[in-house]
């Protein structure tokens, strides 16, 4: 299993988690933060079905709202876009984003080992592209769309509608992170915030 907080490091990502306190609106007022990201923060809903996730990034909002974004089993449900509602320190707005509720990835369990098998196989594509600077984790994901893994048609079909996103709207890939890849009750792994900016 490769180390990832150093994995992150050579890329030029050490973790960063998003500084900014949630702003005041009346759909997240009294409710409790449940995550939070380097680009993100996650609301509790308080019905057990959905969450308000704070978005910061333009990338994570295009994944999550463009016309042509990824979807399908593998992607999260947006229900809802409630549209600006703050600015980020960053200079970024704050969207608020109503969207199904993912959970962490349980240990030792089969959407686990296949989620650190994408990240093992993604590492060593980008190890193998690291002369090409900040493209190697693209080319690292259009290595994995075009090499047979050992992964459903589902999982192979969503690495190739990621891989187009990315080359769509010129933003990086992150599936390094595991935080970037979650799960739902169900046990579907979903690729919840599997993109940067530069």
């Amino acid at each position: 299993m490769i180390d990832l907080a150093a994995a992150r490091v050579k890329l030029g990502r050490d973790p960063i988690v998003l500084p900014d306190p949630v702003p005041a609106h009346p759909l997240l007022d009294g409710k409790p933060e449940i995550g939070r990201g380097e680009y993100s923060i996650v609301i509790d809903k308080g019905d057990g079905e959905r969450v308000y996730k704070l978005v910061s990034s333009p990338a994570d909002y295009f994944l999550h709202t463009a016309p042509d974004r990824p979807q399908g089993t593998h992607f999260p449900v947006v229900y809802a876009d409630h549209g600006i509602i703050g600015r980020a320190r960053s200079g970024y707005p704050f969207h608020l984003l109503e969207m199904e509720r993912l959970y962490p990835l349980e240990d030792k369990s089969p959407t686990a080992d296949l989620a650190m098998r994408l990240i093992d196989f993604y590492w060593s594509a980008c190890e193998q592209w690291s002369r090409l600077g900040m493209d190697m984790g693209r080319i690292a994901l259009y290595h994995l769309t075009t090499t047979p893994l050992d992964i459903s048609d589902s999982v192979q079909e969503a690495l190739r509608a990621l891989s187009d996103f990315v080359e769509e709207y010129h933003v990086l890939p992150d599936i390094l992170n595991a935080n970037n890849l979650m799960m739902r009750k169900d046990g579907t792994l979903v690729f919840s915030d599997p993109v940067f900016i530069a």
